[in-house]
């Protein structure tokens, strides 16, 4: 499962498996998304963008921007208890505010109150929550003309779309068992949505290599400072692919999905990152809106039913239009399940894929896919989907690029006096002089000629697999921690020792590959030696399509691996003249679970009647969560019957650990630790996990001793 922001009680998640999960709009409220602060005023380019799509005055669409805004700040500060009894939340323009689905009295007393207008409904979190697991059962891994499913919470139920055009037997044996299902509500349409990519038509698209253009999302910065900028994992699923800006592989600005491991377009979401390390690309806060004025972001946002909502891309333009559903799952056929992407009545064409949403002048998506055409008052075949962009920037911890910060914006110097301090028939060595920056500078970037060779941090650098007798160009930047790039250096020529006599001939591929030991975050290699008519002199270990280390000896350990993971290696054979052999055999190894994948938090919580408190551990593995995971609790309570326990993912997903059901039970005491088996988890392993325990029960008291999370 994706590594979602954890979102609030008002958002129904679609992506849950078994029928004991439970959602995440469960949760409490929050806390990695903050409330977004009160505009001034709602950006022109959204005013007017909503009045054109909705029909109204662009005064009209202000209030509305507005007025939304403020429902999102009151829905992050709804207190804990009361979000996790809300059946859903969204934001209604007539009433102005925000608007909750509540199954009481007393929580629709408590949530006027607090400013929200509440609706009383017959089906609370959990009921819906059960309804979708016996849709996902009966969906399993696909169904004809069945392309979408989850949950409506204005209209209380959960809804199955089905385009008649595809269906089948089994699509009328699938629809006969959801009528079956008190609260699913069947919705046909003669069209379904798609994963969109086009021809260039006009603006500032970026080519993944020689395919056709995507659009751009947003601007993003890692920890390092390194540039780069989100956009949808369907345009970023080859390995280290080039990226431009111009059609026909001209104007490189950097690289795609670098090592293989920033591109995910499956059921975990669509979203994918472009290393942005070419000269003359910077970025920027402002968002391009076409033919209206530019909107400067200033942060994040997740979205609500109802929201107003607008995108920019490169074939639609910028199109705008209403929140209908979120955390929603989508089938595109062919295996392409998405699960818990945001559905809009906004326009989009072919060419918009992983274009930016925003809300107001917040990040809220990355365009996903739509319809083939623009049509007016969209059907659910038709309209437009896009991936949560919190979701994004967390999975790959990056920073969202903002105006407005004050940050260091100031490029260090050119290094000075670029130099070549010795050469082999295969390598070139450089030498130059510091750069000097306001702040620091982190790291220089070696260029030999438009293409990045290598990044070192010290003042000299060494650039090898080159041919023998051949002329090279090499230039080098300086960069600091905020991202900013230095101008180019003198450019340095040098050409490579003859080598071998003018040998040409390549060695032969290595033999018989295998992997000969692993741990979790390492795997060992070892291969038969190649023959050469020269000889060899060493031997390139690639890691998918990415070099990972160079050895002399017929053995090499790669490391710095994810644990219980899939990894394909090949080796090459090279000899002193730069002459490269062909790829041996893919070896294909998974990395070990790991140690020290045991969390525990042994603080003590009291458990008073009638109230609930949540215990976090913090989980440093890697890689995804196993679907089974062990939970261990030790609590001392009085009636053990009385209390309910569940476990939160870090994507913010819940599922029951520990419940006794009707209330029709005898209280026995709970003295020591009990164990737990929690099956059917999708999430990943690294974050906050957290336990929830609630008191059911009046005239008894205990203690949450500790608490423990095997993964």
């Amino acid at each position: 499962m994706r590594t979602r922001i954890r979102f609030t009680a008002a958002l129904l998640g679609a992506a849950l498996t078994g029928a004991t999960a439970m959602t995440a709009w469960q949760a409490g409220p929050a806390a990695a998304v903050p409330a977004p602060s009160a505009p001034a005023s709602a950006p022109q380019a959204a005013a007017a963008g909503l009045a054109r799509a909705l029909g109204v005055s662009t005064d009209e669409a202000r209030r509305q921007l507005v007025a939304q805004d403020r429902a999102h700040r009151l829905a992050a500060t709804l207190p804990a208890d009361l979000t996790a009894q809300l059946a859903g939340s969204w934001f209604d323009p007539d009433a102005g505010g925000l608007a909750v689905a509540v199954t009481s009295p007393a929580a629709a007393a408590r949530a006027r109150a607090a400013g929200a207008v509440p609706h009383l409904v017959a089906r609370g979190p959990a009921d819906l929550a059960r309804i979708l697991a016996r849709v996902r059962a009966v969906v399993g891994t696909g169904v004809a003309g069945v392309y979408g499913w989850g949950a409506d919470v204005r209209a209380n139920d959960v809804t199955v779309n089905v385009d008649t055009t595809r269906q089948t037997a089994a699509t009328a044996a699938a629809l006969a068992a959801l009528r079956a299902v008190d609260g699913v509500r069947l919705v046909f349409t003669t069209s379904a949505p798609r994963q969109q990519a086009g021809d260039v038509r006009t603006g500032s698209p970026w080519w993944p290599g020689s395919e056709s253009n995507c659009s751009v999302g947003f601007p993003a910065t890692d920890s390092s400072g390194g540039k780069h900028f989100l956009t949808a994992g369907h345009c970023t699923n080859d390995v280290n692919q080039p990226a431009y800006g111009a059609s026909g592989q001209q104007n490189r600005l950097g690289t795609s999905n670098v090592g293989g491991s920033r591109s995910v377009n499956g059921r975990e979401g669509d979203m994918g990152v472009v290393a942005v390390t070419e000269t003359g690309w910077n970025l920027s806060a402002s968002v391009n809106t076409w033919d209206q004025p530019a909107i400067t972001l200033t942060g994040s946002a997740e979205a609500m039913v109802g929201d107003r909502v607008c995108h920019s891309g490169n074939t639609s333009k910028w199109q705008c239009g209403v929140v209908k559903y979120t955390h929603k799952a989508v089938d595109y056929g062919g295996g392409l399940v998405i699960e818990d992407l945001t559905w809009t009545t906004a326009c989009s064409l072919g060419g918009d894929s992983g274009g930016g949403w925003l809300l107001g002048d917040k990040a809220v998506g990355l365009h996903d896919g739509g319809p083939s055409q623009c049509v007016s008052n969209p059907s659910d075949g038709e309209l437009s989907m896009f991936q949560p962009v919190n979701e994004a920037l967390a999975k790959w911890n990056l920073t969202l690029v903002t105006g407005g910060g004050g940050g260091d914006t100031a490029a260090p110097t050119a290094p000075g006096n670029a130099r070549s301090t010795a050469t082999t028939a295969n390598s070139v060595s450089l030498a130059w002089d510091a750069s000097t920056d306001n702040v620091g500078v982190t790291a220089y970037d070696v260029y030999q000629g438009a293409t990045l060779a290598t990044t070192v941090t010290g003042l000299s650098a060494t650039v090898s697999g080159l041919s023998a007798d051949t002329a090279y160009s090499f230039t080098v930047k300086a960069r600091d921690a905020a991202g900013n790039t230095s101008p180019a250096s003198n450019t340095v020529s040098a050409r490579t020792q003859p080598g071998g006599g003018g040998d040409t001939q390549a060695p032969t591929a290595p033999g018989n590959p295998r992997s000969t030991a692993k741990t979790s975050n390492s795997v060992t290699l070892a291969w038969d030696a190649s023959t050469d008519n020269v000889g060899v002199t060493g031997y390139e270990v690639y890691n998918g399509t990415a070099l990972a280390t160079t050895v002399t000896g017929l053995t090499a350990t790669i490391t710095g691996l994810a644990a219980d993971t899939a990894y394909s290696f090949t080796v090459r054979a090279r000899d002193a003249a730069g002459n490269r052999s062909p790829a041996s055999a893919a070896v294909s190894v998974r990395t070990d679970p790991g140690t020290g994948r045991t969390f525990t938090n042994g603080t003590d919580y009291a458990i008073l009647d009638n109230q609930q408190f949540y215990s976090p551990v913090q989980s440093t593995v890697t890689g995804s969560s196993p679907s089974t995971v062990t939970v261990s609790v030790t609590v001392d309570h009085t009636c053990a019957e009385d209390i309910g326990i569940s476990l939160y993912a870090p994507n913010g997903f819940s599922y029951p650990v520990k419940y006794s059901g009707s209330g029709q039970y005898t209280c026995t005491p709970w003295h020591g630790t009990k164990t737990f088996t929690v099956a059917n988890v999708l999430s990943t392993a690294t974050g906050t996990w957290r336990l929830r325990v609630t008191d059911y029960g009046p005239g008894d008291t205990g203690t949450l001793d500790s608490w423990s999370l095997t993964l």
